[in-house]
């Protein structure tokens, strides 16, 4: 009673089993039927036997290696590109009123004055002295010159009562007078240059009080060194400064500054001169580029300074230091594939990559490192230059199973 159920599952396993497994088989020894071939038509029967496929059908993308740039994010501040806080050089009472913070001065401008007291007659007598050095000057000259005269006229004389000596007209005295008027005129001429070299250094020093006079002069007024602003108000009328004291801080923002702090990782990745987009907390979106990068590293968090400078546009708001910034490089590029997100698989050790097509036409797996994601797909390297990537059925192949594949136009 039972038999002819067992042996009619039996038939439908067997026949389910040639159907998928050896469907190829059965259908050489069957034959296409000829139904088929009607429906199809000639053409088409005589391309499929012409090209029989046996392979498993995907769809592969043809990629190509593409330079692209590498971002770099960052956080920091923004931070004055000048700030100097003016002092007083010698002592003295402010006589200018005060300038309140936040004005702008231009490079020059002066801030503080201070009253010259006696300094103006300290100046007229080191220029007084100088001028009597200068007088003096030909006169030890001069000097130097009656004592050469000397000097040769009592050579002269000792040459000829030498020479008479040896012939016995001239007496040893006579001889002996003439050295010793040879050896008082070297001395005379000794003493004139002598003479000639204090008034020399008379005329420097002279010199050096006029300029040390009029440095003084030129300390009375501090002045601002760059245009900016002033961060804090000058010192009142009537203060009394002394060397060391400050007289006012002045700022300069423009170009602002931004600096942050890359990590060890990233380092490498970034050269004086790249461009940087800069999108400030409470701000417009500014451009810049990367003016200093660290060689040495924090000791505390192990990263490295980057600086970024920014112009800012004249209808931008003002910027001001301690601002948190978002800054954005664009690091040096390399080679990259773009491919569908979707085409990303693991291999049997959970590794990440893509299936592609080798060269004999059969499944494949490479290995691939994420550089960054876009809205068309995600860029990754680990690829050969020119690469097919299977972007449909990769689920359904492993390695060394033969494939029918079909192409899929770029942008698709």
């Amino acid at each position: 009673m039972r038999l002819f159920p067992i042996i009619t599952a039996i038939l439908v396993v067997a026949g389910l089993y040639l159907l998928v497994f050896q469907r190829d088989t059965v259908e050489t020894a069957v034959g296409t039927p000829a139904e088929t071939v009607s429906e199809q038509g000639p053409d088409t029967a005589s391309n499929a036997d012409a090209s029989p496929s046996n392979g498993v059908s995907v769809v592969a993308l043809r990629s190509t290696a593409r330079e692209i740039e590498l971002p770099i994010l960052l956080r920091g501040r923004t931070e004055a590109n000048r700030r100097v806080e003016l002092r007083a050089e010698t002592t003295g009472q402010v006589v200018s009123a005060k300038i309140a913070k936040g004005s702008l001065v231009d490079e020059g401008d002066v801030l503080c004055q201070l009253d010259a007291g006696t300094r103006e007659a300290s100046l007229a007598e080191a220029t007084a002295r100088l001028a009597e050095a200068k007088a003096r000057a030909p006169e030890a000259d001069a000097r130097v010159i009656e004592a050469q005269a000397r000097l040769d006229e009592a050579t002269f004389n000792l040459t000829a009562a030498t020479k008479l000596s040896e012939g016995g007209f001239a007496s040893d005295t006579r001889v002996a007078n003439t050295k010793a008027s040879v050896e008082t005129a070297r001395a005379g001429y000794i003493a004139a240059q002598s003479g000639a070299a204090s008034s020399a250094a008379a005329i420097q020093s002279a010199e050096a009080a006029v300029a040390a006079a009029e440095r003084e002069i030129e300390r009375l007024d501090i002045r601002a060194p760059f245009p900016g602003t002033l961060e804090t108000d000058t010192a009142d009328i009537g203060t009394l400064l002394q060397p060391g004291a400050a007289c006012a801080t002045v700022v300069q923002y423009d170009p602002v500054r931004v600096v942050g702090n890359v990590s060890e990782l990233q380092v490498d990745k970034l050269n004086i001169g790249l461009p940087a987009d800069v999108r400030l907390a409470a701000g417009p979106e500014l451009s810049g580029k990367v003016t200093f990068v660290a060689d040495t590293a924090d000791p505390v968090t192990r990263t490295f300074r980057v600086d970024v400078e920014i112009q800012r546009p004249d209808e931008a708001p003002v910027i001001r230091a301690g601002q948190t910034a978002e800054v954005v490089i664009t690091g040096n590029g390399l080679l990259a594939h773009l491919v569908p997100q979707s085409a990303l698989t693991l291999d049997d050790d959970g590794q990440l990559g893509v299936r592609i097509v080798t060269v004999d036409g059969e499944a494949g797996f490479s290995a691939v490192s994420m550089v960054r994601d876009s809205v068309e797909g995600v860029w990754v390297t680990g690829l050969p230059e020119t690469a097919d990537v299977i972007v449909v059925g990769h689920h359904y192949v492993t390695d060394g199973v033969a494939l029918d594949v079909t192409y899929q136009e770029p942008g698709i």
